[in-house]
């Protein structure tokens, strides 16, 4: 039976955490070269390489699976830990849960939902935020327990239930409109100014503004494009009159009913499904966190299957 020492899996979470073997041994106050030591028995164990030396460092497909394993020991250890120290006289250690979330849901409702976990119960988050469609890459490195993602299909060793639909809606300033979009007065001369004036995007990933016209007009906008990589200083940006963008519902409604947005295309939407993934551990914590997000995402999100705007994943 494979049975790996704790200090090693220690090192290889400081490894992949911290980038470099240099950082790991100064964090666990060891030498670089016991790190590297450390690593290379491991991997003898399993008879695999686990850690691609490139910097930042980057766990293998094998590697992955001693993260994940490594990751799930620590959870485990801190949560009993925590658990004897409330019920005796030793001290409990604050474990730390990584997840990874898309830039909008973090912006809008997603940390509301670890408010609810951290009223009642001590811990750390380490969120590593990341668009909705890559957000399961980082289940299967092993990097964090559970994410948000437009993935519906659940990783392996992860379960997924359904948050709902986030909707976005297409807005611009009342100044950009009047002055790009002045006798605009139907949606389809609407759509055909929108593919050449400017628009905001989130970076040069990001497909949302691109996917929408693509869908209603045949091709991507041929406009100027800004790149603004936040959430909130997207929605400045759109409101400021830099260009036109989708924004969720959470960010422009508000805008929308004091007409310090206006909403370009009312008969079409964005909507955007996403599901929560988490590993099969059993933990209390990991079970906490996932009730909070499905009750803060029921409140927020559309149901899922009842959709009333066009369909497009960013």
């Amino acid at each position: 039976m494979l049975r790996l020492q704790r200090e090693h899996l220690e090192t290889i979470l400081a490894a992949v955490d911290l980038g470099t073997f240099e950082a790991a041994a100064r964090a666990l106050s060891i030498t670089p070269s016991a790190v590297s030591q450390r690593i290379k028995a491991m991997e003898q164990l399993v008879g695999r390489v686990l850690l691609q030396r490139t910097v930042p460092i980057e766990p293998t497909a094998a590697g992955a699976v001693v993260l994940r394993h490594a990751r799930q020991v620590r959870l485990l250890d801190d949560e009993t830990a925590r658990a004897l120290g409330e019920g005796g006289d030793a001290r409990s250690s604050i474990p730390s849960i990584p997840l990874a979330v898309n830039a909008d849901s973090l912006g809008t409702w997603f940390l509301d939902a670890l408010a609810l976990v951290r009223a009642d119960t001590e811990v750390v988050f380490d969120l590593h935020r990341e668009d909705q469609d890559r957000t399961a890459e980082l289940l299967r490195s092993g990097t964090v327990m559970a994410a948000v993602t437009a993935e519906s299909e659940p990783v392996q060793g992860c379960s997924s239930v359904p948050l709902g639909i986030d909707r976005y809606r297409a807005v611009a300033s009342p100044a950009f409109v009047a002055r790009y979009l002045d006798g605009a007065d139907t949606e389809r001369r609407m759509l055909q100014r929108l593919d050449r004036v400017p628009l905001v995007d989130y970076d040069h990933d990001d497909d949302l503004q691109q996917g929408f016209l693509r869908r209603v007009v045949g091709h991507a906008p041929r406009g100027p494009r800004h790149f603004v990589p936040t959430s909130a200083d997207f929605a400045r940006a759109v409101s400021l009159g830099f260009g036109w963008g989708l924004l969720p519902e959470a960010q422009c409604l508000g805008a929308l009913e004091q007409g310090s947005l206006v909403e370009l295309t009312p008969g079409r939407r964005a909507d955007v499904a996403l599901w929560w993934q988490r590993w099969n551990l059993a933990s209390p914590l990991l079970e906490r966190v996932t009730d909070a997000v499905r009750a803060t995402a029921d409140e927020r999100l559309h149901p899922i299957g009842q959709r009333a705007g066009q369909t497009v994943a960013r």
